[in-house]
């Protein structure tokens, strides 16, 4: 994964509403982060993969940042 779409994958997740982010299940929440994503740049299957990967092994910490959003300073 190159580090631009890296990049843009976490401004995604920062800039998404937290609810959305926190109410999908993960497997939707997956997909909706890859159609985002797709939908920003071409993705060839290998990157698709790459990036589902990613992404899976990260929904913990991308719901935790979430959940952070959501309590006051």
């Amino acid at each position: 994964m190159t580090p631009s779409l890296l990049r843009q994958l976490w401004f995604l997740v920062e800039t998404t509403q937290t609810q959305l982010l926190l109410n999908l299940d993960d497997d939707s929440l997956a997909q909706w982060l890859m159609r985002q994503l797709g939908s920003q740049q071409a993705l060839n299957y290998a990157e698709k993969d790459v990036i589902n990967d990613y992404i899976q092994s990260h929904l913990p910490l991308i719901r935790d940042l979430a959940q952070s959003r959501l309590i006051p300073c």
